[in-house]
């Protein structure tokens, strides 16, 4: 593989690969109102959070970390404005004292923060609006959690990003294939990409722990050790599963996201974390691996887009499991089709919001990848013209993307009305 192919998918780890506390639609949340406070200069008398539906789905029934058990919208945003580091960007809300809880409690009994719907923009799409009598800060997030296209103050720009678009965001990716890849994975130098990889599993590692040994949310992770057994399949997926049942309930440990996401980041590298220890192969064949699990999701990911009804479990378990197929020694061929494998059985499971059952989300979409893996090896696979698989791997991939991005953008809207009690059943 040519060097400058090797600094760009180097490079993609390093911009995907980072820290995140809490989920990361209300961490943004809270940097963008974080960030509104400081541009005004003072303690605002009220915020204003204008955000897509997405955003919605995706923060209504997360718990906010460092919020003392807050959920919502309001208290993201207004935990941020209040204690929030502003130039933390996923770790805004690291440093929360309990006297800046105490302060956002009292201001959402008195309705301090209003949230509305913003129709016909981006998937992720967020604007703070901090004011205080005739004065006013607006921040704007959009595409990426961390990226501010837009700072205004009393009617002037201070700053914005010029013709942004998500093809300008993705362009970054446009060399990545399975094929490549593989390659990549193969001729990387450890030393490159160990840093990076090292907090990956040492974080994602501790939060998992912790989600084993405390009762965070419906507590999945420990529900399958209790009734599954201790075999190398259930221990992968009740890792992940752990990691996302504390991380969804407000544990205040910190995750290394994939794609935008802290569930997808646990489910690429813990079950390949945990068959790497069970088939003891050393840290140099670790990082191979999870640099196969975590670029084939963010190759997925990036046909779906960052927010959609296509639950992100879903493309982070076959990068998972295409990960489990390569330590075990798999071809180019079978570590495609435990991908297609993967898509073909649980392609449609949906994403209705963050919330505790991500974590069963994350423990079925594993056990389908482990399914694909094991059908891979014995030369089994799904073939063209069985649903939705095509005549290749990158051609399954962007039928897969299109399926998420554009077959699933009804359904999306569906499920915001269901959770915002648009729909009467009755």
């Amino acid at each position: 593989m040519e060097n400058k192919t090797i600094e760009t998918y180097i490079q993609i780890l390093k911009q995907e690969l980072i820290p995140a506390l809490g989920c990361t639609e209300p961490i943004a949340i809270a940097l963008a109102a974080s960030k509104a406070r400081k541009v005004l200069g003072k303690f605002p008398e009220s915020l204003e959070i204008r955000c897509s539906g997405n955003i919605i789905k995706n923060v209504k029934s997360v718990t906010v970390p460092n919020s003392d058990g807050l959920k919502g919208i309001e208290a993201a945003a207004t935990l941020g404005l209040v204690g929030g580091n502003p130039d933390g960007d996923l770790e805004v809300l690291e440093y929360v004292t309990p006297e800046d809880r105490e302060k956002t409690r009292t201001l959402l009994k008195n309705n301090f923060t209003a949230c509305t719907l913003q129709k016909d923009v981006d998937n992720l799409y967020i604007v703070a609006t901090a004011r205080h009598q005739n004065e006013y800060a607006a921040v704007t997030i959009v595409n990426r959690h961390t990226l501010v296209s837009k700072i205004v103050k009393n009617d002037e720009t201070l700053f914005e990003l010029p013709s942004y678009t998500n093809k300008q965001e993705t362009k970054s990716m446009e060399p990545l294939s399975v094929r490549s890849i593989i390659d990549f994975a193969d001729s990387v130098s450890a030393e490159d990409i160990s840093e990076i990889l090292d907090r990956q599993i040492d974080l994602n590692q501790t939060i998992s722990k912790a989600g084993l040994e405390q009762d965070f949310g419906a507590q999945i992770g420990k529900t399958l050790l209790k009734h599954y057994g201790n075999d190398t399949g259930t221990r992968a997926k009740a890792r992940a599963a752990a990691g996302s049942d504390a991380r969804m309930s407000g544990c205040s440990l910190p995750v290394v996201i994939n794609s935008g996401s802290g569930n997808q980041g646990l489910t690429v590298s813990l079950p390949v974390m945990e068959y790497a220890n069970a088939m003891k192969v050393g840290k140099d064949q670790l990082y191979r691996a999870l640099c196969v699990s975590n670029l084939v999701a963010i190759h997925l990911k990036k046909n779906i887009g960052n927010l959609s009804a296509f639950c992100g479990a879903v493309s982070a378990a076959s990068g998972a499991g295409a990960a489990i197929t390569y330590l075990n020694g798999g071809t180019y061929e079978q570590i495609s089709n435990t991908i297609t494998n993967t898509m073909a059985n649980i392609g449609g499971i949906v994403c209705d919001g963050a919330k505790p059952s991500c974590a069963a989300k994350i423990a079925s979409s594993i056990d389908a990848a482990i399914l694909a893996h094991n059908m891979s090896m014995n030369g089994l696979a799904f073939h063209e013209g069985e649903g939705i698989v095509q005549e290749d791997i990158e051609s399954t991939i962007k039928s897969i993307g299109y399926v998420g991005r554009i077959g699933m953008k009804t359904t999306d809207q569906e499920i915001l009305h269901i959770m915002t009690n648009q729909v009467s059943f009755h």
